[in-house]
């Protein structure tokens, strides 16, 4: 087995539950401008609001759009689809989105198990695509930061993943060699073939358990999986 001395990790839907913390901070955010009972059903609001946020990101991720329009323009986009015509409302959504969602604290089972057992053991990293100001607050809400050496964000680097230069600026940044680092993450498009065009060996946290056309060094469905491999 390789000798790894750097471990990258994905962020959101790897560490910090995404799904299950949006939705509590959906919640919070529909009872405080009463509009559950325009829209209907949470679940229908929820496949709406992913379909354009998926569509929008995109295209900030190809630098199309600019982060404050894609802020507020997810949810004018999603409150449309519902008859509700108001952008004051969605611009207070998406800064309530932002406020609220960065304080929840849901993670993935053994994180901080994990990243205790592997602290003592590598140098560990965070690359993430998510906004810089909300991912430092999930990291510290959370008691994550203590564990990491950088942290590594598409917006201070100026590109997302899974562009070839946040990988190079992560690995320059650690002063960490391609051979001796790991990727690990969620996304087979973003973090999975993003390290692999760039010769880093990855594991793919498949949480939910999809078939993937692309096969990673190494594949998880737990983070505890992770002291198998490392």
């Amino acid at each position: 087995m390789k000798k790894y001395k750097h471990i990258y990790f994905d962020l959101d839907r790897t560490l910090w539950d995404f799904e299950s913390n949006s939705e509590d901070t959906f919640r919070d955010i529909l009872k405080k401008y009463d509009l559950l009972s325009k829209l209907g059903s949470f679940e229908k609001f929820l496949t709406t609001y992913r379909k354009f946020n998926d569509r929008l990101w995109h295209q900030y991720r190809d630098k199309l759009i600019e982060k404050k329009i894609l802020s507020w323009k997810r949810f004018y986009l999603t409150l449309l689809e519902f008859g509700i015509n108001d952008i004051d409302l969605s611009k207070e959504i998406g800064e309530d989105y932002l406020t609220i969602s960065k304080t929840k604290k849901k993670l993935f089972p053994f994180t901080h198990e994990i990243l205790r057992y592997l602290h003592e053991k590598y140098s560990l990293h965070i690359i993430t695509n998510g906004f810089e100001e909300v991912q430092f607050s999930k990291l510290d809400n959370c008691n994550l930061r203590k564990y990491f050496t950088e942290i590594i964000t598409s917006e201070k680097v100026g590109v997302q993943k899974p562009n070839p230069e946040i990988f190079e600026f992560a690995l320059h940044t650690a002063k960490a060699k391609r051979e001796e680092s790991l990727m690990i993450g969620d996304d087979v498009e973003v973090d999975i073939k993003g390290a692999m065009n760039q010769g880093i060996d990855q594991v793919h946290f498949n949480f939910i358990k999809q078939t993937a056309r692309t096969k990673a060094t190494y594949e998880i469905t737990s983070l505890i999986e992770l002291k198998e491999i490392l």
